[in-house]
């Protein structure tokens, strides 16, 4: 599967979410994750000092470090807007918003209640997630067949799914019918699988 290959990947991650409350639930939950993700790298020590640019907000001192959340916000933005760059610089512009919300709030939270935060929202939407897969999907997550793809790609791919919901995007014509039949082949291959294990 090549990385940027934006119809094997979205079929693969498509195959996970066909059912439409489970699809719900991930659009709702997967960008909380991805945001306290980002959050944690305010407070995680690092060796060296890093690059920062102070500023005022509303009468809110911010500042926002160039630290490992922005390297790895940067990575995600980058890798998005290889996929598609419609759909990926929306995504990439959420990816940067997250990354300044979380300097901000890291500021105005203060350790002892972000890491709380953190917590909870991690909790709930990893909780959220699993329950939609295992009641209303009835497959596992995509996470337990290729954790780096579900990790790194389901940001993308929820935003892109709500678009093609919501404003039947598609990155150029044919996309969807060709993923559509990618998705079934591979939902009938695990169905196959699951009756031999059955049998």
């Amino acid at each position: 599967m090549g990385l940027v290959d934006l119809e094997k990947h979205f079929a693969f991650y498509a195959a996970y979410h066909s059912n439409p409350v489970n699809i719900t639930i991930h659009m709702l939950f997967v960008w909380p994750i991805f945001f306290t993700a980002i959050f944690l790298f305010d407070f995680i020590p690092a060796p060296f000092s890093f690059p920062y640019i102070s500023f005022s907000f509303f009468g809110i001192d911010c500042i926002l470090i160039f630290n490992f959340g922005f390297l790895l916000t940067l990575i995600y933005a980058v890798l998005y807007v290889c996929f598609d760059y419609k759909a990926g610089s929306l995504a990439a512009l959420l990816c940067i918003f997250c990354w300044v919300a979380t300097c901000v709030l890291a500021g105005v939270l203060g350790f002892q209640l972000a890491w709380k935060v953190v917590l909870v929202v991690q909790l709930v939407s990893w909780t959220a997630q699993f329950i939609g897969h295992g009641l209303f999907e009835g497959r596992a997550p995509a996470l337990v067949d290729n954790i780096m793809q579900a990790l790194l790609m389901a940001p993308f791919f929820v935003l892109f799914e709500a678009l093609e919901i919501l404003f039947g995007y598609e990155p150029y014509p044919g996309f969807h019918d060709r993923v559509t039949t990618m998705v079934d082949a591979e939902k009938e291959d695990w169905r196959n699988k699951k009756e031999k294990l059955l049998t």
